[in-house]
């Protein structure tokens, strides 16, 4: 890769990830104190070899990681059947445990640009016939399909966020890709009717608490309404500056629970306050504002499909994981890129970055690179 292409890479997005990391070890310094830092530890080593790994991927040409979608895909797919093998850690079987537990992988969270990839690698080969091939039922039907397994899969583990995720992904990369608006309004309507009758009919209790303590966290303030209610009330005491790294009553007392993952945004408004916080919203506004002009300055359609598809994960996640955290949300273990602790969440979103560094590298006079 030559000087040109460097200069051209979108370097702003890597500063913003690399700051926000700082914010979340700080933040995770905090959290785990009262546990030998354990997991600020680990937290580190995992950023070091992340930030190694994007490296390794902003050199490897996109379109050959494109290329060798449907082999990645097919490993994620087998990856995601052998999880549901593993024993449950929290309810769920979502991890690999390495060695003695020290370690562990999160197979969701890691098939994520694997399957980005393998749909823009379809699509871009059905539009070869045409841009509007995408809107015959056996193709979309296709694509919906390739989308559906691995969504399937992941609600079995059960992780419904990481799910949701996948969907989000899933929907902006066909509307840009062209999908007719009669297919987008009967998508609304079926989801509608979908949510409905599943939290009537199909949603484990668990679920439905999960939802109903969304809407009415007061009503059970020591049971189901318990973590929300002390999120809201941390990020409030957090005020404009914030009440000071080590010093906060919800995040030192143990009232934030799961303090150094699901809300560890919540632990950020408490000790570092509303400025903090919101520098935190503004860089990933920023990065997922990059990843959109990414793919509209990419000629490639199958680089703007990648490109659009890791804004939507970056999209889902920010929003997600900061509602749930102010009560704006649902509660669904979501956590909040290169801030949240966790080496598998880590490692996929800079992998995400170098995927993207590599894809602004190849525009050529698109809408933003002009």
């Amino acid at each position: 890769m030559n000087i040109k292409k460097l200069r051209k890479m979108e370097w702003w997005m890597v500063v913003c990830a690399i700051a926000l990391c700082v914010i979340g070890l700080i933040a995770l310094f905090s959290a785990s104190y009262d546990s030998n830092l354990d997991e600020f530890k680990k937290q580190v080593i995992w950023l070091g070899v992340s930030i190694i790994i994007m490296i390794v991927v902003m050199f490897i040409d996109y379109k050959i990681l494109v290329k060798l979608s449907p082999i990645l895909y097919g490993i994620s797919i087998i990856s995601l059947i052998a999880v549901l093998f593993t024993e449950e850690i929290n309810g769920a079987r979502s991890w690999f445990v390495i060695g003695d537990g020290a370690f562990s992988i999160q197979p969701a969270e890691m098939s994520k640009i694997c399957i980005i990839l393998f749909l823009a690698y379809v699509i871009s080969i059905i539009q070869r016939k045409g841009r509007n091939e995408i809107n015959k039922i056996s193709k979309l039907a296709l694509i919906i399909l390739i989308i559906s397994i691995p969504i399937i899969l992941i609600i079995f583990e059960p992780d419904y966020g990481t799910a949701a995720s996948y969907i989000l992904a899933f929907l902006l990369i066909i509307f840009v890709a062209g999908l007719d608006k009669k297919y987008i309004i009967s998508a609304i309507i079926i989801g509608v009717t979908t949510v409905v009758l599943a939290y009537n009919f199909f949603l484990p209790q668990h679920a439905k608490t999960r939802i109903d303590t969304f809407l009415h966290p007061e009503s059970d303030p020591r049971g189901a309404g318990y973590n929300i209610l002390q999120s809201k009330l941390a990020i409030g005491a957090g005020q404009i500056t914030g009440m000071g790294v080590l010093n906060g009553n919800q995040t030192q007392l143990g009232y934030l629970y799961p303090k150094s993952t699901d809300f560890i945004f919540a632990v950020i408004g408490e000790e570092m306050g509303f400025i903090i916080a919101g520098a935190v919203i503004v860089l990933n506004v920023i990065i997922i504002t990059k990843s959109i002009q990414i793919a509209k300055g990419i000629k490639d359609e199958a680089g703007a499909y990648v490109a659009i598809g890791i804004a939507g994960i970056f999209l889902f996640h920010t929003l997600e994981n900061i509602g749930m955290t102010m009560g704006l949300l649902p509660i669904t273990g979501v956590p909040l890129l290169f801030v949240s602790y966790g080496g598998s969440s880590m490692m996929t979103s800079f992998i995400f970055l170098g995927v993207l560094l590599n894809i602004s590298s190849q525009r050529k006079n698109g809408m933003f690179n002009k």
